[in-house]
């Protein structure tokens, strides 16, 4: 079968696209020169392997020998693996919605000038044949290319404009730092209750995504006002209403644990089939928290489920995590997932059924394609009252049932998994696992996170730098914004957690390469990538939250944690930097900045470090008694006493005979705490559920 350039490749996306009759290149130097030596437009087609209508368009367009002619006949066709190649992504999906005064997508189809790679056309899915009110796919390429050569003055006036566009949005003058002010968090807690789905959960309308630094905004609002006595009870109803809507609708697998990207609907009835391991790591520590905030049962579930599928379907032999899992599967997305009832009642006991068809709706009329995606339709004590048993009986059926449907469920064909490690996506699960390692008091979780980072420690880390991604023994691109500082914040989980030496120290190789390459020295803030990446045609500086957490958001946040643990002020200046320069945008779109609010709420209202001193069982019960309940501003390492030559302000937190702990807020300290009934912690947020 005939191969083009991207067998060579090791992403899984572009080997999709490996035995296409176009003529694709990866992007890089060859291709862009060859487009400049011709003359050439630029086809640039960014997507993903577990990206649906990815899949669409490959099968309609991509694999068609007529469409390919015209591409390869009129373009120098580029094909982008957006997961590994996030900066190109962010440009060109910032520039869509600059042209088309909408949010883009993916797969993400761009036209660009050859010269200086400006897009002047761009745009998502587009169909092989005319549908849905758009031209076919091969009438736009042949109009572009046309319009191309016929207006090309009016093109370059246009890229003039898109550029200086680009330019402003990452430029504004920072502010002093009295200026930083308590406002911004208390109209995002307001934004987020205008745009609440009071009937549905969630924000917004179809579709609904889970947005987990929303939903950890509201939290930690609540946890502030708990903290004077005039608690937001509205806030915390907010959360718990959507992470339970969330929790029993088909976002999330009910019987296999983890959440697909986002429902279709507005009832979190239908995904995308999509797993993602950058959803389910925030929402993994999003719930161990909520967990934490409520003791509310079904949050704990949710994360001992989710936990169990991470570690089942989602860590490698190495012990990294994998990037994806596929919508589809047998060339349909969903199949995978759906059911019959006849089908279930074959599987289960009468018993069994009854409950499990009552629980997930399956007496209801079909809601996927004339089959039957499961969710939460009854709840189990209304079973039991209408069945006649004890619910704890039919809580154990049901638990029988679903472990025979999962079982029956793993014969079926699987769909894909993009086995790529991502350095970014495995900080954020990094992070989750040590925070429901820690809350729900489970070691494993832990020791899983621990894995992941010696992996990405041991293969990702080369010569003082992170690299991106891994795959086929292969570890490439260099990292991007993200990659330091998710991983920067996973560590600082992991050593709350159980603390290595060794990860503090990495800790502070990854932020000190944050300040050296990524800092803006004039404006403040970080860019998304470093002062000697690629030169591309804009180089963004993210404040705003898309679907993983704004990078500067948590770049502030991380090092504010870490200056405030080591007593290194390089640190907690250039988080405060990066908030005098996302203050403006702040400011005016609160609830759409999130993560630079959590950053903006501990650099007010500084963090309250614990380090605990001691040994043994005496180590851990003073570190129990300092996790116990939700704390968002609160830190706490407990470090064993024969642990030395520890850096920075760690040095005078000495070890004596018994345990002890020393106790900061911000840059105060207090004297030196060596009863365990004096360790109180009336200073930080104790929550109630």
């Amino acid at each position: 079968m005939q191969q083009n350039r991207l067998a060579r490749e090791t992403s899984p996306y572009l080997l999709q696209h490996a035995h296409n009759p176009v003529d694709w290149w990866p992007w890089g130097e060859e291709a862009l020169t060859r487009a400049r030596r011709e003359n050439k437009l630029i086809l640039l087609s960014i997507g993903y392997s577990a990206c649906h209508w990815c899949h669409v368009m490959a099968h309609e367009s991509f694999e068609d020998a007529a469409t390919a002619e015209v591409m390869n006949r009129h373009y120098i066709n580029i094909k982008v693996d957006r997961e590994e190649r996030p900066d190109l992504d962010k440009i060109y999906q910032t520039a869509h919605h600059l042209l088309n005064q909408r949010a883009g997508g993916w797969p993400l189809t761009a036209i660009l000038t050859p010269d200086d790679l400006n897009p002047f056309f761009i745009g998502t899915y587009f169909p092989k044949t005319p549908r849905h009110g758009m031209p076919a796919f091969t009438e736009i390429l042949q109009s572009v290319v046309r319009f191309y050569h016929e207006h090309e003055d009016d093109i370059r006036q246009q890229n003039h404009s898109l550029i200086s566009s680009l330019q402003q949005s990452i430029h504004s003058d920072s502010v002093e730092p009295e200026q930083l002010s308590p406002p911004p968090l208390d109209q995002a807690r307001r934004e987020l209750a205008n745009s609440f789905d009071h009937t549905h959960a969630g924000f917004g309308a179809a579709p609904k995504f889970p947005h987990p630094t929303s939903l950890e905004r509201l939290l930690r609002h609540w946890a502030a006002t708990c903290t004077q006595q005039q608690a937001d009870a509205q806030a915390l109803k907010m959360a718990r209403f959507t992470l339970h809507a969330m929790a029993s609708g088909g976002i999330y697998d009910q019987l296999g644990g983890g959440f697909y990207r986002y429902s279709v609907d507005e009832r979190w009835m239908i995904p995308h089939f999509e797993k993602m391991l950058y959803d389910n790591g925030p929402l993994l520590a999003l719930y161990a928290d909520a967990w934490a905030a409520t003791d509310d049962a079904d949050f704990k579930r949710i994360c001992e489920e989710t936990a169990a599928w991470v570690m089942r379907e989602m860590q490698s032999p190495e012990g990294a995590y994998y990037a994806t899992l596929d919508a589809d599967s047998e060339g349909e997305e969903g199949k995978f997932y759906v059911w019959k009832p006849a089908e279930v009642k074959q599987l289960l006991t009468a018993t069994e059924y009854n409950i499990a068809a009552a629980h997930y709706g399956l007496q209801q009329t079909p809601n996927f394609e004339g089959q039957w995606h499961l969710h939460v339709y009854q709840g189990l004590p209304e079973i039991a009252d209408k069945l006649g048993l004890a619910v704890d009986e039919a809580a154990q059926q049901l638990t029988s049932a679903r472990n025979k449907l999962l079982h029956a469920r793993e014969t079926r064909p699987r769909p894909g998994r993009d086995e790529k490690i991502l350095t970014s996506w495995n900080g954020l699960m990094i992070k989750g696992m040590a925070v429901a390692g820690r809350r729900l008091n489970d070691p494993s979780l832990i020791q899983s996170a621990q894995t992941a980072l010696d992996f990405i420690r041991d293969k990702l880390f080369q010569d003082g730098r992170l690299l991106a991604s891994y795959k086929d023994g292969q570890a490439r691109l260099m990292a991007y914004l993200d990659d330091y500082v998710f991983l920067i914040d996973a560590v600082m989980e992991c050593l709350q957690s159980q603390w290595r030496t060794q990860d503090l120290h990495f800790a502070i190789q990854l932020a000190d390469v944050v300040l050296e390459q990524f800092e803006d020295p004039q404006h403040g803030g970080f860019y998304f990538t470093a002062n000697d990446h690629e030169q591309l045609y804009h180089r963004p500086k993210p404040f705003s939250d898309e679907s993983m957490p704004a990078g500067n958001g948590i770049a502030a946040y991380a090092l504010q944690r870490l200056g405030h643990l080591l007593g290194e002020h390089r640190y907690i200046e250039a988080a405060e930097r990066a908030l005098r320069a996302a203050w403006p945008a702040m400011q005016q779109i609160p609830y759409a900045h999130c993560a630079m609010l959590l950053a903006l709420e501990e650099y007010l209202y500084p963090t309250e470090t614990f380090v605990i001193r001691g040994q043994g069982g005496s180590l851990l019960e003073w570190q129990g008694h300092c996790q116990t309940r939700y704390r968002p501003r609160m830190q706490c390492y407990a470090i064993p006493a024969d642990e030395d030559a520890l850096p920075g302000l760690l040095a005078e937190r000495k070890a004596e005979a018994q345990t002890v702990a020393y106790h900061c807020s911000g840059t105060s300290c207090k004297p030196v705490i060596r009863r365990l009934e004096a360790l109180n912690l009336s200073d930080t947020p104790a929550m109630t559920g």
